[in-house]
């Protein structure tokens, strides 16, 4: 099933999904690492998984004769073939991402060909981190907004390709969802705004919508007032990250622009060590939930980096 439909079902039997992201390996470890933490999540019944994607970067590196040398090069594999793995090992739903920046048009076609070849119809449509924070690498000619590619998308799902070539129709079209910001996307100058650009993606298409993280409920709940309010009436899918580190008090607010409440900040200072961390997100993660799906969310969506343990700790506790 699509994830679409995973989720109408959820709602209509008024239920909550379990569902989680995680992140391809990095370049040189075998999949075997991603199936890991599958295989620590699987006995909760995840209806999907989501998988990054990712773009070339610049490594500066001391070359033997001590002079710094610039190198551009890709950490993680592809989101295809991680997919693709995935899907072949576990028969779960597969939603890889798909984002602007980094990428040609050119290259997000033949990804998109590769997707639907293996049967891969799920998508998640973002544009990604912007190159003028970050050491990435632009490529020419790419899209500079999600709503380019999910008209890219919709394009080659009836059939129509970049060279102005036309076949017919995907038997089974691709099917996409987008992000959501409940604190906004820190670009946008108030939250008004960037729930009007939201609107203009669900209307493109976008079937459902998956939040950055947030640590305070009460602003996923008037995000959701926010988003109807304008007309938007797909679900939407809240994203949990539990706090496993000392550094993710400063690390977290600074790198995804996310509030932490501070009743939990204050919590984490007592800690001394990440493990005390750990159990403080842990309790905090199974009180969202548990709240959450008091509000009948169709999904609970879990960022699992560098927290699996803890996700299945929190999972454990409300599923």
């Amino acid at each position: 099933m699509k994830v679409i439909e995973l989720l109408n079902q959820a709602i209509e039997n008024k239920t909550t999904h379990f569902s989680f992201e995680l992140l391809p390996p990095l370049r040189g470890n075998s999949i075997y690492k991603v199936f890991n933490t599958i295989d620590k999540l699987k006995e909760f019944d995840p209806k999907y998984i989501n998988i990054t994607a990712h773009r070339d970067e610049v490594v500066f590196t001391e070359s033997e004769s001590g002079l710094i040398e610039k190198k551009i090069t890709r950490k993680r594999p592809g989101t295809v073939a991680v997919a693709a793995a995935i899907k072949n090992e576990y028969k779960i739903t597969v939603v890889p991402h798909v984002i602007c920046s980094g990428f040609t048009p050119e290259e997000t076609e033949n990804a998109l060909l590769d997707l639907n070849f293996l049967g891969i119809y799920d998508l998640l449509l973002l544009r990604g981190d912007s190159s003028s924070r970050h050491a990435f690498i632009s490529s020419e000619g790419e899209h500079k907004y999600a709503i380019d590619l999910i008209n890219q998308v919709n394009e080659i799902n009836k059939g129509g390709f970049l060279d102005g070539t036309h076949v017919e129709p995907f038997a089974t079209p691709f099917s996409f969802g987008t992000a959501g910001y409940p604190e906004k996307h820190e670009e946008a100058p108030n939250i008004d705004s960037d729930i009007y650009w939201l609107k203009r993606k669900v209307d493109a298409g976008a079937e459902y919508i998956v939040t950055q993280m947030f640590f305070d409920n009460q602003k996923f709940f008037d995000f959701v007032k926010k988003v109807r309010d304008v007309g938007i009436t797909v679900p939407v899918v809240p994203g949990i990250k539990p706090i496993s580190a000392l550094s993710q008090l400063t690390v977290l607010p600074q790198i995804f622009k996310t509030d932490i409440p501070e009743a939990l900040a204050a919590e984490v200072r007592k800690c001394k060590t990440n493990d005390e961390v750990k159990q403080v997100g842990i309790e905090w993660g199974i009180q969202q939930g548990k709240e959450l799906i008091q509000h009948g969310v169709p999904s609970l969506h879990f960022y699992t980096l560098m927290a699996s343990d803890c996700v299945r700790d929190i999972a454990k506790a409300i599923y």
